[in-house]
């Protein structure tokens, strides 16, 4: 055969998060000490009785198929939850569970997009988005979203991208790769445009437990006029840290809860059902305390990213990641092998400093790094003091 693989696995470019994390352990496992700060997953423990409820239902043979859509415990757990923390009524027939956030995102996609359907994405964006999109069929339109608006769009921008194309807008707040939270002006002013255009709005707040010093509001919530169009992604992995138990879930209109729970049906069947057993039992028991050991985390690593030479950092808000500008780098060289990109930073960083980041180019941020906080302090505090050593070598 002369082509083995479809078109749509040929253009998936791979998950540059993975293939540092890779590169990363590699290194560890010949004996290097990496500080590895480029995956995003919490260092602390999935709460006691959560992971517990897990082993009760294995050991009493909670092993068998659930409902394509989660078992109805589950569903009405997350309603309640939706009800009770963000002032949203849904009913569990509109909540879909699946093997994750990122699941829940791809049957998103697949269930509202066609072929040539354009999506709002801005800049920077969490890496899988635009690959999920154009799997789908649809079309990512990019739009930026700088420092200079704290890595928000604008209401203006927003509205300049709507095209009679555009089926959805996706938005990320607190945003894996920034930090960014938008504040409830800002969606206040984003839902003003989008009231007057029919297209979707994908909110992914699978870090809303994790802001610091703000509020996390809901743009469901906020513009309730909106809620037929929204829908809202979250999941258990990053507050929680229930990475491994793959989990989470879409609240959605009726009609698009349907066609999602049809799909999921089709595709990989119903969600791991002992983890289901445990996000139950995690909605019940979250640790407020991660939110301060965050929060410290976040301030030392800031505090040192700008104490370095020819790299400015704003302070993220929510998530656990820093996403510093590095421009005042590029153009310069390390022991004689130019950096021209972020990318290149971030491989001799790798090599010769031992500490793993993510280049911005993977988020659609060129010049830009991605440090996640998710680490010990005594890490964030030996990544500053490497990477100072680095730049001392920069020329």
């Amino acid at each position: 055969m002369e082509q083995r693989l479809s078109a749509r696995i040929r253009n998936i470019k791979p998950s540059a998060t993975m293939s540092v994390d890779s590169k990363t352990k590699q290194l560890l496992a010949q004996g290097q000490s990496v500080v590895n700060m480029s995956v995003g997953e919490p260092d602390f423990d999935t709460p006691t009785a959560a992971a517990l409820a897990g082993v009760k239902a294995i050991a009493n043979g909670q092993t068998k198929y659930t409902e394509a859509a989660g078992t109805l415990v589950l569903r009405k757990a997350i309603a309640a939850k939706l009800m009770s923390e963000n002032g949203l009524q849904y009913a569990p027939e509109q909540i879909i569970v699946s093997n994750g956030a990122k699941h829940t995102l791809y049957n998103v996609c697949m269930a509202i997009l066609d072929d040539g359907d354009e999506v709002i994405l801005p800049a920077p964006y969490w890496t899988s988005y635009p690959e999920q999109i154009a799997v789908a069929g649809g079309k990512p339109v990019i739009v930026a979203a700088g420092a200079d608006t704290g890595y928000k769009v604008t209401p203006r921008a927003l509205e300049q991208a709507i095209t009679p194309k555009t089926r959805a807008i996706l938005l990320n707040s607190p945003s894996n790769p920034t930090g960014a939270v938008y504040h409830e002006d800002e969606l206040a002013a984003l839902g003003e445009v989008l009231r007057r255009h029919d297209v979707y709005i994908i909110l992914d707040e699978i870090y809303e437990r994790l802001v610091y010093d703000v509020k996390h509001v809901s743009l469901a919530a906020l513009c309730p006029e909106l809620k037929d169009r929204v829908l809202l992604v979250n999941g258990f992995s990053k507050a929680f840290a229930m990475t491994g138990w793959r989990l989470g879930y879409v609240a959605a209109p009726p009609d698009v809860a349907k066609a999602i729970n049809s799909f999921q049906s089709h595709s990989t069947g119903s969600p791991s059902t002992m983890s289901q057993a445990a996000g139950v039992v995690a909605l019940e028991n979250f640790d407020p305390t991660v939110v301060d050991t965050f929060k410290r985390r976040r301030d030392k690593l800031v505090q040192g990213l700008n104490s370095l030479e020819g790299v400015h950092c704003l302070m993220p808000e929510g998530a656990f990641y820093a996403f510093p500008d590095i421009s005042g780098v590029i153009g310069r060289s390390y022991e004689g092998q130019a950096i021209n990109s972020a990318t290149d930073y971030c491989e001799l960083l790798l090599e010769h400093g031992l500490v793993a980041s993510v280049p911005g180019e993977a988020f659609g941020a060129p010049g830009h790094v991605r440090f996640s906080y998710a680490v010990a302090d005594s890490d964030i505090v030996e990544a500053i003091e490497r990477m100072r050593r680095f730049h001392q070598k920069l020329s």
